[in-house]
């Protein structure tokens, strides 16, 4: 039987509609008023650009605002916490975006941890992290958050099972495994050193590729019926797991581009309408 297709582009979709509704009910109840979110880029990459580009799209589709801050690579990182202390004060704000990565000589942590926690929509801070682990009221990181999401939105059963996450970074494979753990799942955090790492993704009742390489991730080491989640994207629109021999032994997939891609867009921008309701005195 083919794999369930975990379509993240369709239900971001569908989220969508219901959060278009959602900010034209917090407009007529704050006398016109809608939740904004500020992206800061920092530098000339193509790709944050483009990556800022559709998240101001994004906004625009749900009837939000976007603040676009663009600084030159040349900025310190004195001058991008200045920028983030004033956005912080900015009543008119209720979301901060930083686009990853910033030019090397930034101080990138300290200034995402400099996000005032109401304002961390994207997920980025310690506090944030911290709060969300120990399962206190935090946002989410927006790519794992947008996972889990996905596999709540068809039905993917986590409690019991036995989740690997390949990948450990501080806003992908870190948040994920804690997610996960958070549902109730048995969870490995494997990266690209790991020792047996086959014999270990084998095990996985569901697998997340989180580990920033091409097809790192072999179809071999996969086991018939496991759930893959691929949070990869490269050049020639491949993951992080080859995932063409999987389509019929998987029980469910992400496809890239489609799967985990759209709903970190969605979720980032669900967390900035709430953010909104918060603030405008609705939520």
């Amino acid at each position: 039987m083919p794999a369930l297709v975990l379509d993240g582009k369709a239900l971001a979709a569908k989220t969508e509609a219901e959060l278009l509704a959602r900010v034209e009910q917090l407009k007529a109840q704050s006398g016109g008023k809608t939740p904004i979110l500020a992206t800061i880029l920092v530098g000339d990459d193509p790709a944050s650009a483009t990556y800022v580009k559709m998240k101001g799209n994004a906004c625009r589709r749900v009837g939000m605002e976007s603040m676009a801050v663009e600084l030159p690579s040349s900025t310190s990182t004195t001058e991008l916490l200045a920028e983030i202390t004033t956005l912080n004060a900015n009543p008119d704000v209720h979301g901060i975006l930083l686009q990853h990565p910033v030019p090397e000589h930034i101080d990138e942590r300290a200034c995402f941890d400099a996000i005032a926690l109401e304002k961390d929509v994207d997920g980025v801070t310690c506090l944030g992290f911290g709060r969300m682990a120990m399962g206190e009221p935090a946002y989410g990181c927006a790519t794992p958050q947008g996972i889990m999401r996905i596999l709540e939105g068809y039905g993917i059963e986590i409690e019991g099972k036995h989740a690997v996450v390949v990948g450990r970074s501080p806003i992908l494979g870190k948040p994920m495994a804690m997610m996960l753990l958070q549902k109730n799942a048995t969870v490995t955090i494997c990266h690209s050193r790991t020792q047996g790492l086959p014999a270990l993704i084998e095990q996985a009742d569901i697998l997340v590729g989180a580990v920033g390489k091409p097809e790192f991730i072999k179809a071999a080491w996969v086991k018939p019926g496991a759930v893959v989640v691929d949070a990869g994207y490269h050049p020639g629109g491949v993951g992080d797991i080859e995932l063409t021999p999987l389509l019929e032994t998987a029980s469910a997939y992400t496809p890239v581009p489609g799967g985990v891609g759209p709903m970190t867009i969605n979720t980032l921008i669900m967390q900035t309408v709430e953010s909104g309701e918060k603030s405008l005195g609705k939520g």
